[in-house]
């Protein structure tokens, strides 16, 4: 994606956020019950972005009546969302503009809800979370059967990559992972912004793997003062991580390839490197 258009779609999304807050609801918004109509009508919104149907086609493809489907057509016609021509119903303009906006509502809602297990642990922290990227992501929760779900997920990403950029990584390894830590530096290129007592966990445990991986420069190490969640940037995937305040274990993890999700790791991941402080061989 160019960055100019992603810079350009972020920021519109974040202003957006922003205006809702502090905004009251406009005399020009729609009231409750448009809305909740638009809604109601999505199946039929998304059947007509196809092609245009007839009204025996609408009646099969929504598995309704044919006087639900004459009440249906109607609606349509009274919003201007769509028309009818050559006897069959497509969408107007403003129809087909309405019937993307109710399918990404509709996506965004189904994403939040499958992320939900992540929101407590990030959107206190950063406010700037877009939800929209991580639509196909793969979420790994810590659950009393299983733990270290989320840092098993990890590990698996980890294992036989080329690269590796991440902020707050030594809390996704395993209590006992001085082989995983020491693993880090092995073949591959690595970045890291850590809080100072995880760095001096690492030079402890990594030993001369640690200090041989920064002399060379295959390994790049930032301290800051304050690390509120995990990222992760391995090869073509990324991850978000969420922490028990209290244990500092791994509790959710959030991973996918989607490009614009990349972008907005990698741009969160080199805002935090640009503010940290870099360690010296």
């Amino acid at each position: 994606m160019d960055h100019t258009i992603f810079d350009e779609l972020l920021q519109y999304e974040l202003q957006l956020g922003r205006e809702n807050e502090r905004q009251e609801w406009s005399e020009r918004s729609p009231d409750t019950d448009e809305l909740l109509d638009v809604i109601r009508h999505g199946p039929l919104l998304r059947a007509l972005l196809s092609s245009p149907l007839d009204r025996r086609d609408l009646e099969t493809a929504l598995g309704v009546s044919r006087a639900t489907a004459h009440r249906m057509v109607r609606w349509l016609e009274e919003t201007g969302y769509g028309e009818r021509v050559d006897d069959r119903y497509r969408l107007t303009g403003l129809g087909t503009v309405v019937a993307y906006g109710v399918l990404r509502f509709a996506r965004y809602v189904e994403t939040a809800a499958r992320l939900d297990p992540l929101f407590e642990y990030v959107c206190e922290d950063h406010r700037e979370f877009v939800v929209e990227p991580f639509s196909d992501a793969t979420v790994t929760v810590a659950t009393p059967a299983d733990p270290y779900a989320p840092v098993a997920r990890v590990l698996a990403l980890i294992d036989g990559s080329e690269s590796l950029r991440g902020v707050n990584v030594t809390n996704m390894l395993p209590p006992t992972g001085d082989d995983s830590i020491g693993g880090l530096f092995d073949d591959r290129r690595v970045e890291l912004v850590a809080l100072a007592e995880s760095v001096d966990r690492l030079q402890r445990v990594g030993g001369t793997q640690f200090e041989e991986a920064l002399a060379d420069e295959r390994l790049t190490v930032c301290t800051r003062d304050r690390v509120p969640y995990g990222l992760v940037i391995v090869d073509d995937r990324v991850g978000i991580g969420g922490y028990d305040e209290t244990t500092g274990t791994l509790r959710v993890f959030v991973d996918t390839d989607a490009a614009t999700a990349r972008e907005w790791v990698t741009r969160t991941f080199e805002t935090l490197r640009s503010d940290s402080v870099p360690v010296e061989s």
